[in-house]
């Protein structure tokens, strides 16, 4: 992807030096936490807060790696549980095998919780004002929880082998994985203090971002192997995929439509910033 790539490598290098750390006596749940973080992955949603505030407030960089953390710490919670047994049951996330078969289900599930709940503590703890810690922790509960990605999921697995509607599969993924994709340039917009208008564009630019992001990973499950992808592909014929519901052409099709309509929303922000996530975009999308 077409980061600053500066600012990709002090966050890995910040990640890093700041892995969980556990007391205690418990043989492999520190070592579980930590390999989870490390196993690598697009860190996307850290880059996307990161690269906001390094274009509208470069000073505040380095005060904004605890909240970045704390974002790829709920993000990770999500696949964690996401990839459990009673969910998804995959072995294999970020190109390692997942926690539940390296381990059990029960250090799965705590890990995921514990990834959950560190997240806001790294997050009240950043060095930024007491006002935009509590606003930041509000925008990711709000995203992350019950009016976002937590629904989102519920419904997931609630219509496996159900067909949805058009409509009710981008309300699906909206919740599941858009809102946090949004959340996250909000959430750089928050610490770099954008005004409430900006504030507004930056999100539902996010939120369309992120549905362009599931379609690509629906496109990408019908059409990559486990090693290109670097976890299980081929894996949703029981869900409610944009492949699925409107076939692959139908799905690429849509995709060039989102890209579109995204372009359209990049034209609302800051020129400076615009560029910036263009850029982002095109890394990551081939276009």
């Amino acid at each position: 992807m077409s980061y600053n790539i500066k600012i990709l490598e002090d966050f890995e290098q910040y990640l890093n030096d700041n892995l969980p750390k556990i007391e205690g006596f418990h043989p492999h749940f520190e070592k579980a936490l930590q390999e989870i973080l490390i196993a690598g992955g697009k860190r996307f949603r850290p880059m996307l807060l990161l690269n906001v505030v390094d274009v509208c407030a470069p000073l505040l960089i380095k005060n904004s790696h605890p909240v970045a953390l704390g974002l790829e710490m709920l993000h990770t919670y999500s696949l964690i549980h996401d990839d459990l047994p009673a969910m998804d049951d995959a072995d294999l996330r970020r190109g390692h095998v997942t926690l539940h078969v390296t381990y059990d289900e029960v250090t799965a599930i705590l890990a995921g919780d514990a990834l959950n709940t560190d997240a806001f503590y790294k997050i009240s703890n950043a060095p930024l004002s007491a006002d935009i810690r509590i606003e930041l922790v509000k925008i990711l509960a709000k995203n992350g929880g019950s009016e976002g990605m937590v629904i989102g999921q519920e419904i997931d697995c609630e219509f496996e082998d159900k067909i949805l509607s058009q409509d009710e599969l981008e309300f699906l993924h909206l919740n599941k994985t858009a809102k946090l994709i949004a959340a996250s340039l909000l959430m750089g917009a928050t610490i770099s203090e954008l005004d409430d208008t900006n504030k507004k564009a930056i999100y539902n630019l996010g939120l369309n971002l992120g549905l362009l992001f599931q379609i690509q990973d629906d496109i990408i499950d019908a059409t990559q192997s486990v090693e290109e992808a670097g976890k299980p592909t081929h894996n949703d014929e029981h869900k409610n995929s944009f492949v699925n519901l409107l076939g692959l052409e139908g799905a690429i099709e849509y995709k060039k439509k989102a890209l579109k309509a995204l372009h359209v929303d990049l034209k609302k922000l800051d020129k400076n910033l615009a560029d910036r996530l263009d850029t982002i975009v095109k890394g990551y999308f081939n276009g």
